[in-house]
């Protein structure tokens, strides 16, 4: 089985769409991570929901975890607001994370390979036309693990 056959669609933004708007992608189609292309359409980063979640935090939740874990979620109503204005380029951490890639041929054995490596729970898959990249889809941890586990 290639990347081709085991990558699902993945929807992506730009690095210029509306942050809240972006934000909401990973809740609404359940992804582990929010994919960001350029204004050229080539991939540029990759988001986990982890990091979406500690934008939408109050900055002392972050910094001191003994204060957050007494804390009630009286201002997490202010959430949305944090991303109020924001683009998907401002939104990103300052030490942007590029998704690991693969091409539509690659094997499953190195798809999981990468990805262990890597950490990540997602692969990106594109295809090379000259010197143009393609985002074809993504291949997730959970269809992985599928293949792997289940034998699909």
């Amino acid at each position: 089985m290639s990347a081709h056959e085991l990558a699902e669609p993945c929807p992506y933004v730009s690095t210029d769409d509306d942050a809240t708007d972006a934000a909401l992608l990973p809740a609404e189609q359940k992804l582990p991570a929010l994919l960001v292309v350029d204004r050229d359409g080539r991939l540029y980063a990759a988001v986990a929901g982890s990091q979406l979640i500690g934008r939408l935090l109050p900055s002392y939740a972050l910094a001191d975890p003994l204060f957050a874990s007494g804390s009630d979620d009286w201002d997490l109503h202010e959430a949305p607001e944090r991303l109020t204005g924001l683009t998907v380029a401002e939104l990103l951490p300052r030490h942007r994370v590029r998704p690991p890639t693969v091409g539509p041929d690659a094997s499953v054995t190195h798809i999981a390979a990468l990805m262990a490596r890597t950490h990540s729970p997602l692969v990106a898959v594109v295809e090379s036309a000259g010197d143009q990249a393609r985002l074809v889809g993504a291949v997730m941890a959970t269809r992985l693990m599928e293949r792997l586990i289940g034998g699909t």
